[in-house]
């Protein structure tokens, strides 16, 4: 199954194009996850609830690497827990998907610590 999430924040994104891409991607849309951040809150109940809900063999889908964490450490947690939890993972603007042999390698290249 293919779940997607989006993170906007209201005066700087639209949600519209992030949907609209996941959506074109094969996530359906009631496995789509969002979170709004306003000001100085980063509480990202979308995310938390998007991670509960993913298992093996899963494809946890964002539009691009930004959407999902604000630092590389949140980036680095992410894409831990999705690993060790058997799920794959598709940046849909950043072209890094590990659903294909490239995909892994190039991922793992750039982001194993």
């Amino acid at each position: 199954m293919q779940i997607g999430y989006i993170r906007v924040s209201k005066h700087e994104q639209n949600k519209g194009l992030q949907l609209d891409a996941l959506l074109q991607a094969g996530c359906a849309n009631d496995h789509i996850y969002m979170d709004e951040i306003t000001g100085s809150t980063f509480v990202r109940e979308g995310l938390d609830e998007a991670l509960k809900f993913v298992r093996a063999g899963d494809v946890f889908t964002v539009w691009k690497l930004d959407r999902l964490g604000r630092s590389l450490r949140d980036l680095i947690d992410t894409f831990d827990f999705l690993k060790n939890k058997g799920v794959e993972f598709i940046s849909l603007m950043d072209k890094i998907d590990t659903t294909t042999p490239n995909g892994k390698l190039i991922f793992h290249i750039s982001w194993e610590h």
